[in-house]
């Protein structure tokens, strides 16, 4: 059984968060999926995608390596990918001078090394053909120096960047377009994982709704648009970034990111 669309869609990190509400629109407008996540979580995720009829298959594939991306390419099988939600990305909370190598490592290997590679595969096919839309999660910590996450963003502001120009090459092929969704703090998984929860943000309550942000992202990606910035007040972050010194932003994210800065 395929889709009502007879189209495919691949979502990385689909296994919670932004990913699971973006594969799950993709679903209910009728796509195949191909989920992945680098736990064995994104099989159940792909039985709640089953629901809306169409056909979905789990890989489990560490996307922070080379092997972990083509893992996922061979899944497809050699079916065209009609869309591509490169959503996948770990944070690294606390003191960087502290972090295992291993671990901030990860972190750049997923959220950059992987991410370009699969992009560049991807997109290679579908400007063959003269069809096909990509997604991809960035976020406006790629627009503020992030103490005490500093990884994280600086990885960000590499894709934020990287899909930019990207686009702009691309901006003479028919039938191919690049979105970037850029989200503030969402309320999912990301911050336990960052062991981030005793900071401000981690326990800020008015964190945005993922199935928000992922229909933001999703619209801005069926309309064609370049980027989206998802929220008000995140809109007013990226513009206040443009003329508020480097420094005073290091100092207002160490604030809120600092370990035990949500204590009372």
């Amino acid at each position: 059984m395929t889709g009502a669309t007879g189209k495919l869609a691949v979502v990385t990190g689909a296994s919670t968060g932004i990913g699971f509400e973006l594969a799950t629109l993709a679903a209910k407008d009728g796509y195949d999926l191909i989920v992945v996540a680098n736990e064995p979580l994104i099989a159940s995720a792909a039985d709640d995608f089953r629901q809306f009829g169409t056909q979905v298959s789990a890989v489990e594939a560490d996307l922070s390596s080379i092997a972990g991306v083509d893992q996922l390419l061979d899944a497809v099988q050699g079916r065209p990918i009609d869309v591509l939600i490169a959503n996948a990305g770990i944070g690294t909370g606390g003191p960087f001078l502290e972090q295992d190598v291993a671990d901030w490592r990860h972190s750049v290997d997923t959220n950059v090394t992987g991410t370009v590679y699969l992009l560049q595969r991807v997109l290679q096919a579908m400007v063959a053909r003269n069809e096909g839309k990509v997604l991809v999660t960035g976020s406006i910590a790629g627009y503020i120096p992030g103490a005490f996450n500093a990884i994280y963003n600086a990885t960000k502001a590499f894709v934020d960047n990287f899909t930019e120009a990207l686009r702009n090459e691309l901006k003479d092929v028919e039938g191919v377009t690049l979105t970037t969704l850029m989200p503030g703090a969402t309320d999912t998984e990301f911050f336990a994982r960052a062991d981030m929860l005793d900071t401000g943000v981690g326990q800020d309550e008015n964190k945005a709704d993922p199935a928000k942000v992922a229909q933001d992202g999703w619209s801005a990606m069926l309309d064609g648009k370049g980027h989206i910035v998802s929220g008000l007040i995140n809109k007013l972050q990226v513009a206040a970034a443009g003329v508020v010194p480097q420094a005073i932003l290091a100092d207002r994210h160490r604030a809120m990111a600092e370990p035990g800065s949500g204590e009372d």
